[in-house]
């Protein structure tokens, strides 16, 4: 009888465990899949899906200094490449997904394959109210192998530092 009432008591105690876990999990899915997704409309030139995974008040930050777009300045710059019928190919090598404790917002970072080779991109998704997620933020860098910063740095300092003057005078 004693292990009757043990083996009640723990069937009990599992299935009021919370669900949690599992919809964080397939929250992760799902956001794998919208990244996904936004990326090969890129590589496919599907305008559309690609700016339709974006929110509205949107945020791009590209590899170039100057490259601080809303969406629409964004879409600016990123439409001729869409209207060749090829914009830019980048492709997941690996992703880390993390949510805030009410599985509302979500922000990630990624490696990506890239024609500029491994490029890291990391951004930012919320969710409306209706639980359909938006890219808001997303930020996309080339890497420097570490032993290669001071080739790098010679190579962009002829240009960076007229960027840095125009930047510490405000223009």
């Amino acid at each position: 009888m004693r292990k009757i009432v043990i083996v009640v008591i723990g069937l009990v105690l599992f299935g009021c465990k919370s669900s949690q876990p599992t919809y964080r999990l397939n929250q992760e899915m799902e956001l794998n899949l919208i990244l996904n997704d936004w990326h090969k409309a890129a590589a496919e030139a599907n305008f559309e899906a690609y700016f339709g995974a974006m929110s509205e008040d949107a945020i791009y930050i590209g590899t170039d200094p100057t490259e601080n777009w809303n969406k629409q300045e964004f879409i600016k710059f990123a439409k001729p490449y869409f209207d060749r019928g090829r914009a830019w190919n980048f492709t997941a090598l690996e992703r880390n997904i993390y949510f805030t404790s009410d599985l509302k917002m979500a922000w990630f970072d990624e490696l990506l394959n890239t024609q500029m080779k491994i490029c890291r991109g990391s951004g930012v998704l919320v969710a409306d109210e209706k639980g359909n997620w938006k890219i808001k933020h997303y930020v996309l860098s080339m890497t420097i192998p570490n032993d290669n910063t001071d080739e790098v740095v010679k190579i962009k300092s002829l240009i960076e530092d007229k960027e840095i003057e125009k930047l510490k005078k405000g223009e």
